[in-house]
């Protein structure tokens, strides 16, 4: 074995115990999602998280990991594979199967992040028909354009360096996976209405809490540790000076942006309601997580604290806007912790960026690639979205009936209750 096969074999490993660590943020998603929300849907949020990982694999594998990376010449869409990945060489020499499992793990968080805002009134069969389309096209063509080297990324000559002299970043996805999911999480939540009883007859929002701040507060936990498989994994590679140097700078301003969303949104919600909020500071931590992935790896430490600060900031007004006055219905505040935050996060990186950001001195060129890619991707995201969800409501409808709304979907949906 050469130098060279030890290293390739070295940032495999790393490559897949990343891809667990990702995998792993299903069940955090899975307790979030199921914390915030009643109990007696409680079997039914956690079997959507089952099915989109279930469906994602298998499509993704067999046609998204084509659409993806596959080559096609003009930058929107790879030709799919069909299941074969011979087409495909890892440019850092790694196995395209532990590749394929790394990707795999990315489209399925873009997926299950809508399985919150879309909890409690939503039939399990038209979810299952959303997850294959996300799987299928949504999250595959966008990736395209991004990590599969289409045209928002693409560093030769064309559109983004002609345009703006540099291309779209986004290390880890806070657009291409987050901003993506929570764009489709608030159109679904739009889309199906609010709960029954959320709101008076005057428009005015009544809580409905989720029956257990402890399961919200251990898939937080779970996700903060997932995360740094997530951004860190992006690396793709362990070995030699350069990689051990950035992912361990990735390590830290994943952690900093995190406590920096934690402890803002707490600072936030003391001073708005004079009393710091518990579940709002969970979202925080997320918040801030968010924010950092498209930019982990390029701003500094001070950077992640501001970004994360911003994002946690953010996130309260947020959800209460979304809540009080468009009405929209997220029992999990997705849209506001993945969409808004998402879009901030990648704006940011082209404030904060060390090496291209206008904050050290570099122009504006980089901060309107950065607005103009993640403007792209949730348009697309957005104009799918209308088609697959009002599609999905005129026709098989998306809703469950009024009855098994109030009784719950866990034994109307599935026959079966998780708490006896």
């Amino acid at each position: 074995m050469t130098i060279q096969d030890l290293g390739i074999s070295i940032d495999t490993v790393w490559m897949l115990l990343a891809a667990m660590l990702v995998f792993f943020m299903q069940p955090g998603f899975a307790l979030c999602e199921a914390g915030f929300t009643r109990s007696k849907n409680t079997a039914n949020i956690l079997f959507k998280n089952f099915v989109d990982f279930m469906i994602g694999s298998i499509l993704f594998w067999f046609v998204g990991f084509g659409f993806m990376f596959g080559s096609d010449g003009q930058g929107f869409i790879g030709m799919p594979n069909f299941g074969d990945l011979s087409f495909y060489h890892q440019a850092k020499g790694l196995p395209t199967e532990g590749f394929l499992i790394f990707e795999t793990v990315f489209c399925a968080t873009s997926a299950t992040i809508v399985s919150g805002a879309m909890a409690e009134r939503t039939k399990f069969s038209m979810y299952c028909v959303y997850s294959f389309f996300i799987s299928l096209v949504i999250y595959p063509v966008e990736g395209h354009w991004t990590w599969g080297g289409g045209w928002l990324c693409n560093e030769n000559a064309g559109f983004m360096m002609r345009t703006f002299g540099t291309v779209f970043h986004d290390f880890a996805g806070s657009a291409i996976v987050h901003s993506v999911g929570g764009v489709l999480a608030f159109l679904g939540a739009f889309v199906l209405g609010p709960r029954l009883g959320k709101y008076d007859k005057n428009g005015k929002s009544r809580a409905i809490p989720g029956h257990s701040l402890a399961l919200a507060a251990l898939g937080v936990f779970i996700l903060w540790m997932g995360w740094f498989g997530f951004n860190p994994g992006s690396q793709l590679a362990v070995s030699g000076e350069g990689n051990r140097v950035a992912i361990s700078h990735v390590f830290l301003t994943t952690n900093l942006s995190a406590v920096a969303g934690g402890l803002a949104t707490m600072f936030t919600t003391w001073i708005k309601y004079g009393k710091p909020s518990f579940s709002l500071t969970l979202n925080g931590i997320l918040a801030g997580l968010v924010g950092i992935t498209a930019g982990c790896d390029a701003v500094s430490p001070a950077g992640a604290v501001a970004i994360g600060a911003i994002c946690g900031f953010i996130l309260p007004i947020s959800v209460a806007f979304i809540d009080q006055k468009l009405h929209v219905d997220d029992p999990v505040g997705a849209s506001s912790v993945h969409g808004i935050c998402g879009i901030t996060g990648t704006i940011l990186t082209g404030v904060f960026s060390v090496s291209e950001g206008c904050l050290y001195g570099h122009g504006f060129g980089f901060l309107a690639a950065q607005v103009f890619g993640v403007l792209v991707i949730d348009a697309w995201a957005l104009a799918c979205g209308v088609v697959l969800f009002y599609t999905i409501r005129y026709t098989c409808g998306l809703r469950v009936d009024k009855r098994v709304e109030e009784e719950g979907l866990d034994i109307y949906e599935h026959g079966e209750s998780c708490y006896n």
